[in-house]
């Protein structure tokens, strides 16, 4: 494959600058003192376990920052099942900024792999049903940008990214307000008319839901912590009332609860699990050292 040359948001590569400076501090004092200036090497990324890749337009981006002439090549593409044994991609140049650059790329390829690669199966278990699987906002501090970009690549789908795209309505927001219709009032009330932000409401009970389906101005009911045979029901009260309002389950999803809930009726299943109980995927990084021209 050609050169990776993926543009990198200016927000992905402060990220990523933050990441580098918190691993480097004053400099690399080990490698400094051990590699010699002028040494050349090729670096080998190699999957140790099967998988579904993601991050490797930020392990390049990492790479490039360290040193530009670090030559960064791509073997497998985000979003492409790994199998134990594959070359992800290789890096040539300078061996000191390659082994500087090493463990701050790893943890972002290891990362963003295992986010996929759960997600992945999470997407295959209700394969068939048409329901989409979301992530949540249970993500590392910091690190958002990739942990949703890694979701998309396991063939999920992202839920609200932040605070401000999105109006989600939950337990303490009806608490405040006095309940569930008076929280939706002041909501659709403080917004502009033409306002794009969708509106979702967290229903905890079949009560909240008939209050839910009898609101006007909602897009989204979430119904929190139903258990399947709930979800049913609710789903079909919810048709009745509102036929083209989307419908999302949410709370403690398994791998073995997924696809049942997803045959209830709903249109799509949020997964915090995806997310912020992370297994990263295990993926090494090698180096052969071209100590005179003949081995390169």
């Amino acid at each position: 494959m050609q050169p990776s040359e993926t543009p990198i948001d200016g927000r992905v590569a402060e990220a990523i600058r933050n990441a580098l400076r918190e691993d480097i501090g004053l400099g690399d004092v080990t490698t400094a003192a051990t590699v010699p200036p002028g040494l050349m090497g090729t670096g080998v990324f190699l999957a140790k376990a099967n998988g579904v890749l993601s991050g490797i337009d930020v392990a390049a981006a990492v790479f490039r920052l360290i040193d530009e002439r670090l030559a960064f090549e791509t073997h497998v593409r985000n979003g492409m099942p790994l199998l134990r044994g594959m070359t992800i991609a290789t890096v040539r140049g300078p061996v000191a900024p390659m082994l500087t650059a090493e463990r701050t790329a790893l943890n972002f390829l290891q990362r963003m792999s295992g986010i996929a690669t759960r997600t992945a199966l999470f997407v295959k278990l209700v394969e068939g049903t048409g329901v989409r699987i979301l992530d949540t906002r249970k993500t590392a501090p910091g690190l958002r940008l990739f942990d949703k970009q890694a979701v998309r690549d396991g063939g999920g789908h992202n839920h609200r990214f932040g605070l401000d795209d999105m109006v989600l309505i939950k337990d303490n927001h009806i608490a405040a307000a006095g309940s569930l219709a008076e929280a939706v009032r002041r909501v659709r009330e403080r917004l502009s008319p033409g306002n794009p932000l969708r509106v979702e409401v967290e229903a905890r009970t079949i009560a909240e839901v008939y209050e839910a389906a009898s609101c006007d101005g909602i897009d989204i009911i979430m119904l929190d912590n139903f258990p399947p045979g709930t979800i049913a029901q609710a789903v079909r009260m919810i048709r009745m009332r509102k036929p083209s309002v989307e419908i999302e389950a949410s709370g403690n999803v398994t791998e073995q609860t997924v696809r049942e809930i997803a045959q209830a009726g709903v249109t799509s299943i949020s997964v915090g699990a995806l997310t912020h109980s992370v297994q990263a995927l295990d993926i090494s990084f090698d180096i052969t050292l071209h100590r005179d021209a003949g081995d390169v």
